[in-house]
């Protein structure tokens, strides 16, 4: 590979079959725009400078890229932006960018709708002598559309003829041009000044190059992708969709590939990185977003939704259950029907049943919140029992209070704890309860008709069953 690397990304294109106000480039895929896929990719190449071409939207790229934090997350270089304010072809595309190229060394040509490239596929590309040509081709068994390559009696690429400027024997060529392809940046500025836009489209065609470059007697080196998905670009929404399901599947394929167990590989979507641990099980239309960590021995029931989670080893998610920006402990049960809500860091061997929804509280080892509760802004101790319609008033209208639960603490069904409040280490807390001020540990706590402590009241104890 060359010491010294271009990477352009074209995504000036109107998007007109998108039929929306978004840029085509930022409709997300696998939950994350096609430009960052483009953008993350051309990162690991370590490239000494990255341009993205833009046009349609203006500036709505740049600030997407502002927004996610991070505008090449592999360290390399930051990003230049160029503005293409016509469209007139790839070729116009490129000469925008003259200015910010330098002399030497290599300049690869990405596209901003095509996102599953793989770097090991450009590698391999740029794995060309100083004096080449380096274009990324593919076979197609349809391949209508495409600019179709031309190659001589000894297979030499003599030309690119794009599908609208082709003859009937061009058409009936099934190997196609990419559209990616690396040249040396030296030739590829001086090539670029010469392009003629006398075609059926009236533009200038980066192709052309080819021409020019075979004209001069440079060789053109070919290569072609792993998966006929790495070039496939974006159009519309239907391709969108197809293209969706195809990398779900890829995806799907590399789970399965390290022990995790699909009960349907065709209903599962990552949109984000999900990193999965030994006997993982994982049921049908599963959603898994941001970043997703599941130990092992973890199962998830079918319908779930998981966002920026952490989970422990041998916890069971019961089905139609949402968890996001959370940390689940070992060996706990959530759901079926449960909300885990942003903050919540449970311990191990925590049940949260039906229907319970958490937000920001901690949940100490061993306790239970299993129907019909909300728990919110909430520190709860060890083997604590929260029973049924139980509710933390965590919020006065203006300001949030917080709830102290300490250990061993049973609370009866229907209860409401109106924060700020601290139920006490060991207390019981009678069904039907308002509570408002701090309930005493080890006693019973009572407000039916007015709130009263009980002193000397013992909780029954569990009778052993009959043989």
């Amino acid at each position: 590979m060359q010491t010294e690397l271009n990477i352009v990304i074209l995504a000036a294109g109107k998007g007109t079959r998108m039929h929306s106000n978004l840029p085509k480039v930022l409709h997300p895929l696998a939950g994350k725009p096609l430009l960052f896929h483009v953008i993350d990719t051309a990162s690991q190449l370590d490239p000494t400078r990255l341009l993205v071409v833009y046009g349609h939207g203006g500036d709505a790229l740049s600030k997407a890229v502002a927004q996610r934090g991070s505008a090449v997350p592999h360290g390399s270089k930051k990003i230049i932006w160029v503005e293409q304010a016509q469209q007139l072809g790839t070729g116009h595309a490129l000469q925008q960018t003259l200015a910010e190229l330098g002399e030497n060394g290599l300049t690869l040509i990405l596209f901003g709708d095509v996102p599953l490239i793989s770097a090991e596929t450009l590698r391999t590309l740029l794995n060309i002598k100083p004096d080449e040509v380096g274009m990324l081709t593919v076979t197609l068994p349809d391949p209508t559309g495409y600019g179709r390559i031309v190659r001589d009696m000894q297979g030499k690429v003599t030309a690119i003829v794009e599908h609208k400027d082709a003859s009937e024997a061009q058409r009936t060529i099934t190997e196609v041009n990419t559209g990616i392809m690396a040249l040396p940046t030296r030739e590829l500025k001086r090539w670029l000044a010469t392009l003629r836009n006398d075609n059926a489209q009236g533009e200038y065609y980066l192709t052309d190059v080819i021409a020019l470059a075979v004209k001069e007697g440079k060789a053109v080196s070919t290569c072609q992708p792993r998966r006929c998905s790495e070039v496939l670009g974006i159009n519309g929404a239907a391709q969108l969709a197809e293209l969706e399901r195809l990398h779900q599947l890829e995806i799907a394929a590399s789970l399965m590939g390290q022990g995790v167990r699909l009960i349907d590989p065709a209903r599962i979507d990552v949109r984000g990185e999900l990193s999965c641990g030994r006997d993982v099980a994982i049921d049908a239309n599963c959603i898994f977003e941001g970043k997703v960590i599941l130990g092992d021995n973890v199962t998830v029931g079918a319908n779930c939704i998981l966002r920026d989670v952490n989970v422990a080893a041998g916890t069971l998610i019961a089905p139609f259950s949402l968890l996001e920006q959370a940390q689940i402990g070992a060996d706990s049960r959530i759901g079926p029907f449960a909300r885990i809500r942003p903050g919540t860091v449970l311990a191990a061997e925590v049940h949260i049943g039906n229907f319970v929804e958490l937000k920001n509280s901690q949940v100490d080892r061993g306790s239970k919140i299993n129907h019909l509760s909300y728990v919110g802004d909430t520190t709860v101790g060890k083997n604590v029992n929260i029973g049924a319609g139980t509710i933390t008033c965590n919020y006065d209208g203006a300001n949030k209070h917080r709830t102290v639960i300490e250990d061993d603490v049973f609370i009866g069904s229907d209860t409401q704890l109106v924060a700020p409040v601290t139920v006490g280490r060991g207390a019981t807390i009678g069904a039907g309860a308002t509570i408002t001020k701090d309930a005493p540990a080890d006693q019973l706590t009572l407000s039916r008709a007015k709130q009263i402590s009980v002193s000397g009241w013992k909780r029954p104890e569990k009778k052993a069953k009959e043989k």
